[in-house]
């Protein structure tokens, strides 16, 4: 008989409520497997093997931060308060109405019931605690301040998620415009560029012995008209296919390198704002594990994989060799082109003056600053610039769809 899934739901000899999920070939092993552990069985239930909609959006979408944020904090009020750990996550679990984070806190609790640390727990699920997350847990759980390393995990979830959210909320409005632009276009092309065709094919059929040589603006619009409209099966698979490969290409580490470099050259203040954006995440998440009293050769190792840039990654490992071969962290920073000047002076007074940690944190705290003044005046940038292209644009389709009936008005007249 093959294995299935139960839900179940149980209590412990204290009355500690627990649920989570088994692998079983029937309803009575999943009943004895938890008497063997010594909980009293409330309910279990087979899990449907079909996925439902939302089933599907969950494995994409991924865990909210602001939610990790929410559960990062609470976790902290709970065990500064004395409340048992397995108590806490079952509390968490209840509450959290994030569905792959609430699976994740039932999995780390079944885990911490079975004798597991929190950390080595949570390393189970990184869906939801990633690397970084769990370095800072361990980090805590061994020096006995586990709620002070939450709090803190807490308040970097919080600002990464400000930082990210004031970008995307930044870039909206041009890509919403663009978006509507794109559709307007399409359908200029597709529906009414045929009409005028059709019209300058009856006026050539009319005047024979004229000349029937369009303008090569309106040659150029009616080719792109007649090659969607016409070849629509070869051109929408193709766009398909360009955009599966750039994103195929994007995972691969050579493509991830070149399109992180490219994202720091975009003209149009653009890439300075990704340039900056990267330095607020890298300080903010170094100073996060240097708080935590991870070791230096793990947070510097921690802060290159979690930093979403291949560039600063790539520096990171440098940093890694220099510290490791009894070297600096500015000497590296300093001579690599991503980080400004100003950056390796702090690091190296931090490094000299033994305050790494709060030199890390105001070097965040300028370049989100600096990244929320470069979002106003790139936003300010972008909105003429998106207006003068869409103008531009539909203007040159008026424009080549008229120029024949301008030039056959000269010749009438």
């Amino acid at each position: 008989m093959a294995a299935s899934t139960f839900a179940f739901r149980a209590v412990d000899l204290s009355g500690v409520p627990s649920r989570g999920e088994l692998e079983a070939e029937s309803k009575a092993q999943v009943t004895e497997q938890l008497r063997q552990r010594g909980l009293v069985v409330l309910e279990v239930s087979e899990k449907s093997s079909q996925l439902n909609v939302d089933d599907i959006f969950a494995r994409f979408r991924g865990i909210s931060m602001r939610e990790l944020a929410i559960f990062s904090r609470q976790f902290a009020t709970l065990v500064s308060s004395g409340m048992p750990m397995l108590r806490s996550l079952s509390t968490l679990e209840d509450q959290t109405e994030d569905d792959i984070l609430r699976e994740s806190i039932a999995g780390v609790r079944a885990d911490v019931e079975a004798g597991s640390s929190l950390a080595q727990a949570m390393e189970r699920h990184p869906k939801a605690f990633d690397r970084l997350f769990c370095s800072m847990v361990r980090s805590g759980e061994q020096s006995g301040r586990l709620d002070e390393a939450l709090d803190r995990i807490a308040f970097q979830v919080e600002k990464l998620d400000a930082l990210r959210r004031q970008i995307r909320s930044a870039m909206m409005y041009p890509a919403f415009v663009f978006g509507l632009a794109l559709v307007v276009m399409l359908v200029v092309v597709a529906f009414i560029v045929p009409i005028f065709a059709g019209i300058f094919e009856e006026i050539a059929a009319d005047t024979p012995g004229e000349s029937s040589q369009l303008p090569l603006p309106t040659r150029i619009t009616m080719g792109v008209s007649g090659a969607i409209t016409g070849f629509w099966y070869i051109v929408l698979p193709a766009l398909v296919a360009a955009t599966v490969g750039f994103f195929r290409w994007k995972k691969t580490d050579a493509g991830r390198r070149a399109w992180d470099r490219f994202k720091l050259r975009i003209p149009f203040k653009i890439g300075d704002v990704v340039q900056k954006a990267a330095l607020a995440r890298w300080s903010r998440t170094f100073s996060g594990t240097v708080s935590s009293g991870v070791p230096i050769l793990q947070s510097i190792e921690i802060t290159g994989e979690t930093s979403g840039n291949s560039v600063v990654e790539e520096a990171m490992a440098e940093v890694y060799e220099s510290v490791k071969s009894g070297g600096t962290i500015a000497g590296p920073l300093e001579r690599n082109e991503l980080f400004p000047p100003m950056v390796g002076h702090m690091v190296a007074v931090g490094e000299e003056g033994g305050q790494l940690e709060n030199m890390l944190g105001k070097i965040a705290d300028f370049y989100e600053a600096e990244v929320d003044a470069k979002i106003k005046a790139l936003t300010s940038l972008l909105e003429p610039l998106m207006i003068c292209f869409v103008g531009g644009i539909v203007g040159f389709i008026v424009i080549a769809m008229y120029l024949p009936i301008f030039e056959l008005y000269d010749k009438i007249r």
